[in-house]
């Protein structure tokens, strides 16, 4: 069988079609976010959209019962979010608020479901209480923590552990090699000032491999 008529074969048409979506769908979101890396390098932590790997982690602290509310700050591309969306229940609200235009653009077209919000991290508190939303079940950051200065860290996460729920929880992500830096370090001790869990995981399946910081409990 040739190439050609390969295409047209009833038994392989569904499996090509459903591979050029995936492919227009990942060309889309890496164009998206080189376009927003290339104007501003420090609104984006990652060198690249994260794995489907990472997604299926970090959509673990997701509830999957009630009417759950999910706040992901600097969404991107969206390369979490899928995994968030298909593990909420009906019902649930998935709140994505992004600084980035490109990124918000993208998010709009292409993640119809997602709420988002063209904003700062920094104004979370605000921007719920604008959505007339008190609490939240959990808050999934991928924001470049690192690269913030300390004062900027400290005022995102106790926005972020103010706007949780008692059972909620946190996560935020970064390269393995970033929790070595001064800014990373300077983070970690950050979130153990502010929850009193403090758990990590790694999702070796990305490249470069990526730290999880899942945390409970704020002190306040």
């Amino acid at each position: 069988m040739t190439p050609q008529q390969d295409r047209h074969d009833p038994r392989t048409a569904p499996w090509l079609d459903r591979a050029a979506q995936t492919a227009t769908r990942r060309l889309g979101e890496y164009g998206a976010f080189f376009r927003t890396a290339v104007r501003n390098p420090r609104m984006v932590g990652a060198a690249t959209p994260t794995s489907a790997a990472v997604a299926a982690t970090v959509a673990q602290v997701v509830p999957t019962t009630g009417s759950p509310v999910v706040v992901e700050l600097g969404p991107g591309t969206g390369s979490l979010s899928n995994g968030i969306h298909e593990r909420l229940p009906h019902g649930a609200r998935h709140i994505g608020i992004e600084l980035g235009e490109g990124m918000v653009e993208h998010l709009r077209e292409h993640k119809p479901w997602l709420e988002v919000v063209h904003a700062d991290a920094g104004d979370l508190l605000a921007l719920l209480d604008k959505l007339g939303i008190a609490q939240v079940d959990a808050v999934i950051s991928s924001i470049p923590w690192s690269l913030m200065p300390g004062d900027a860290q400290d005022h995102v996460l106790h926005q972020a552990a103010a706007a949780l729920s008692p059972q909620g929880a946190f996560t935020a992500l970064t390269y393995l090699p970033a929790d070595r830096t001064p800014g990373g370090r300077r983070f970690r001790n950050r979130l153990e000032h502010v929850f009193d869990e403090v758990l990590t995981h790694t999702t070796w399946r990305n490249l470069p491999p990526i730290l999880h910081y899942i945390c409970r409990r704020p002190l306040r």
